[in-house]
């Protein structure tokens, strides 16, 4: 049975939390929290694409988020819209390399399991390196993020067999 939105929080919170402490050497309350929230996030699949083309379809593409992202060269009208999408990056790479690792390719047309690892990780230290202003009290977690990325995915793969284990909900069918 699929639990309220509510209670979504609290399964999610838990789980993560539980699978890092007892499969990782990560106990860091602020990083599971924020994985706990990527997978919250992530149960409205529209919210895995939230990037549009011109004409409003998502896009689905790695090289054409990572070219919305760059505010020199690309899409990009700010480094705020920059750093906005980039956390969006770091946070479609590392939930789809974590709990669906063999349909990569469905999440990234582009990509590799091995460049959506990667530019994964360069996403959050691009984000960790906003560390002014409003954004200094989140540059850590980004760093710890980036960091701590290999160990992060492992632990989300053991988010799923636990779920898969509780018969718990699907994020994405």
């Amino acid at each position: 049975m699929v639990p309220e939105s509510t209670d979504l929080h609290e399964l999610f919170t838990g789980v993560v939390e539980h699978c890092f402490t007892a499969y990782t050497p990560v106990h860091d309350p602020v990083l599971t929290g924020y994985v706990a929230g990527i997978l919250i996030d992530f149960t409205k699949t529209e919210r895995l694409y939230p990037l549009r083309d011109h004409e409003g379809h998502p896009i689905r593409a790695l090289g054409v988020m990572l070219a919305a992202s760059d505010p020199v060269n690309g899409l990009a009208s700010s480094f705020d819209e920059e750093r906005r999408i980039r956390k969006h990056i770091g946070d479609f790479a590392l939930f789809s390399t974590g709990m669906y690792p063999e349909s990569t390719h469905k999440y990234a047309e582009d990509a590799s399991f091995a460049e959506l690892v990667a530019t994964g990780k360069e996403s959050y230290y691009i984000v960790s390196q906003f560390d002014l202003f409003e954004y200094a009290r989140e540059a850590g977690l980004f760093a710890r993020l980036a960091e701590q990325f290999d160990t992060c995915r492992y632990g989300l793969s053991k988010v799923r067999e636990e779920l898969t284990r509780m018969n718990g909900p699907r994020l994405l069918m």
